[in-house]
C-alpha cells in the first residue's frame, strides 16, 4: 500500500509517518502543490497512492485546493478507483469539516491527532498493519 502525507508541520508529518509505517510505503509533501505533483507522478509511474493525508492549512496551496485538483485530475483521466483522502487540521469547526467533504474527502482528523481515531479510519478503509 502507498500513502502520501502532505503537511507543512514537521511534527505532524513525523507523527503520521511513525503511526502509519507498518501499513506500507509512505511519501511526504510539505505543501499542497507538492502533494498534487507527487500524486500525478505516482500515476505516471503506474504506482498510484491508496491513501492521501492532506493538512488543510499549508503554504503555496492548501489541502482543500490540492484535493479539488486531484479529484479533477481523476475525472479527466477517467480513474475508476479514486484515492482515499483523509483531511487533517487544527480547525474542527463545522464549516471546515463540511467543506472538506464537499471537496471529496472521505475522512477528517482534528489535530492533535488521536492514534485510535487514525487506526479506526484505516480499518474503516479496509487497511491493516503489516
Amino acid at each position: 500500500m502507498k500513502i502520501l502525507i502532505a503537511d507543512d508541520t514537521l511534527l505532524a508529518r513525523q507523527l503520521l509517518q511513525h503511526a502509519l509505517k507498518s501499513y506500507g510505503d509512505i511519501e511526504i509533501a510539505v505543501n499542497g502543490e507538492e502533494a498534487v505533483d507527487i500524486f500525478k507522478q505516482a500515476w505516471e509511474k503506474n504506482a498510484p497512492f491508496d491513501v492521501l493525508f492532506l493538512d488543510i492549512m499549508m503554504p503555496k496551496m492548501d489541502g482543500r485546493e490540492a484535493l479539488r485538483l486531484i479529484r479533477e485530475w481523476e475525472i479527466t483521466n477517467k480513474v475508476t478507483q479514486e484515492v482515499n483522502v483523509v483531511m487533517s487540521t487544527a480547525l474542527g469547526d463545522k464549516t471546515n469539516v463540511l467543506s472538506s467533504f464537499k471537496e471529496g474527502a472521505e475522512y477528517y482528523l482534528v489535530k492533535p491527532i488521536e492514534l485510535n481515531r487514525l487506526f479506526g479510519i484505516m480499518a474503516d478503509m479496509g487497511y491493516e498493519k503489516h
